[in-house]
């Protein structure tokens, strides 16, 4: 025999039950809100009754008829008084709402485990912060915590999120050791897993802790609200910088704070060296800048050392000249690269010369994208050719005032082989994944100014442009959209962003694109004007 269904009314009579619940839930929060003045007005009125009883019960049984005698004649002054019941009212209701009032006493001071705490980290900078001849020492063991720490702030887990510590004048904050020791006992003491930011006032003898909040790793690639010669290679904290960018992070818009390079003939940082360990997220910022560069009308040129396909995405796009894997095309292309750079130059220097603006072909931004180059340069050896690299100093040297931009990516464990022309000209540098302070050091030129994490997420580092600060970074996610195991909405911003494919075949190395310096010197007033 079939089973008959339930009734709809017991089939559905939980999630009808979950809903009242929830609706009674919100109309008894509604009615509180809406009825509170009432609600301290009754307590105040009860607060005010229990007084008179207790008050009543403590008079003696011989005064009460004089204290009752005297209340009846208040009574009846106050009714003969004009408005006197109305004013007797209004009191009466003040009086009701100040007894009724909410007297949860506020926090004033740190709890037994926070002043443990406190406690046990001003101990622990007894050692360095104080010497045997200061007569009335700042830090002593046995000392009080709140002559040093002025000011400081708890999480909910109990652990420190920041703080303010005065030390003496004597403390040697100049040498770079002696504050890295005292970064190091705070990281410590303080809990491991936290960036923490240390800010020294060596004028006011202060130093200032405080953990800084994860950077967003939501933000996919977009159209950037930019002007032309500007790149976003990531985001960073709001404090580090004096401009927000308008993005999407999921369907939510954000003003977030962005760290913008800028390229060109009048650019400090013409090139970038970014670093990093596998996975860490170079490939990630390499495509995000060729994405950012083609929606600005330049030509790019990729080699892909690695040979991992991450960039086959981009091959045949409009905009980009080639994108090659093995020493041989690395070679004739870089070479190209090279011959183009000065075929720009001199284009531009004999337009000068006669007194007339640049071609607009020495004009349109060249971007040569190089990820792991020291692989084409070990199988270039290997094989008996030509280093590949050799061919990048041109770019690198002349590339600036010929609109030339070079962005190389490279692993710690590979430094070593790239040239000097790379190291010397690439004054942007980009430090991303886990490393240790003394290789971000040798990379930016400066030590970070926060405490790195062994875990991070890819694409989260560190970049110093030229001889500016130290910023944390944060690469938007630009994966290929043909790795399926990547998120499918990154892969799909990805998509929206590539340029239209080339309606035929495109060859890079074509005799109207190699021509050499030569033929210029031959036809100065035509390569002048020629587009």
């Amino acid at each position: 025999m079939a089973r008959r269904p339930l009734p709809r009314i017991l089939s559905s009579g939980t999630m009808s039950l979950a809903r009242g619940r929830d609706l009674a839930r919100t109309a008894a929060d509604s009615a509180t809100d809406v009825l509170h003045p009432l609600l301290v007005i009754g307590r105040g009125l009860r607060i005010l009754a229990a007084a008179g009883r207790r008050r009543w019960s403590q008079t003696p049984k011989d005064k009460r008829g004089p204290a009752l005698f005297l209340g009846a004649a208040c009574v009846l002054v106050v009714a003969l008084v004009p408005y006197g019941p109305l004013l007797a009212l209004i009191t009466l209701m003040a009086a009701a709402a100040w007894h009724g009032r909410d007297r949860t006493p506020a926090k004033t001071g740190p709890s037994d485990a926070e002043t443990e705490r406190l406690g046990s980290l001003y101990e622990a900078l007894v050692p360095y912060f104080s010497i045997p001849e200061d007569p009335s020492p700042l830090f002593a063991h046995g000392g009080d915590w709140d002559k040093a720490f002025s000011g400081y702030e708890f999480d909910e887990a109990g652990r420190i999120t920041r703080l303010h510590i005065r030390y003496p004048a004597y403390f040697t904050d100049g040498e770079a050791t002696s504050r890295a020791r005292i970064e190091s006992l705070l990281h410590a003491k303080s809990g491991r897993g936290r960036e923490y930011l240390f800010d020294w006032d060596e004028e006011g003898n202060q130093l200032d802790l405080r953990v800084l909040a994860a950077l967003p790793t939501g933000i996919a690639a977009q159209p950037f609200v930019t002007s032309p010669g500007e790149t976003v290679l990531g985001f960073t904290d709001a404090g580090g910088v004096q401009r927000t960018l308008p993005v999407l992070e999921g369907d939510e818009p954000r003003d977030v704070p962005p760290v913008i390079w800028r390229t060109g003939p009048r650019s400090a940082e013409p090139h970038l060296l970014a670093v990093g360990q596998p996975g860490s997220g170079t490939s990630t910022l390499l495509r995000s800048v060729a994405l950012q560069a083609l929606r600005q009308g330049g030509d790019v040129l990729i080699v892909d050392g690695g040979g991992s396909g991450e960039y086959s995405c981009l091959s045949g796009r409009v905009g980009v000249l080639a994108v090659e894997c093995g020493p041989t095309g690395a070679q004739a292309t870089l070479e190209w690269a090279a011959q183009e750079t000065e075929r720009r130059l001199i284009a531009t220097h004999r337009a000068r010369e006669v007194g007339r603006p640049a071609p607009e072909d020495t004009r349109r931004p060249l971007w040569i994208l190089l990820d792991q180059p020291s692989v084409l340069a070990h199988l270039a050896v290997a094989e008996g050719g030509p280093d590949p690299l050799a061919q990048l100093q041109v770019p690198l040297r002349h590339g600036r005032p010929a609109h030339v931009t070079v962005v190389v990516a490279e692993q710690f464990g590979h430094l070593e082989l790239l040239n000097d022309a790379v190291w010397q000209h690439t004054r942007a540098r980009v430090v991303l994944g886990p490393a240790a302070v003394q290789q971000v050091a040798d990379v930016l030129g400066l030590p970070p100014h926060t405490t790195p994490t062994a875990q991070v997420p890819p694409g989260r580092g560190y970049t110093r442009l030229g001889t500016g600060p130290v910023h944390r970074l944060q690469v938007p996610a630009t994966p290929d959209p043909y790795d399926e195991a990547a998120h499918p909405a990154y892969r799909q911003a990805v998509l929206e962003l590539l340029p239209e494919r080339q309606p035929g075949p495109h060859r890079l190395l074509s005799a109207k694109s190699l021509r050499a310096p030569a033929a210029l010197d031959a036809q100065p007033e035509v390569a002048a004007e020629a587009p």
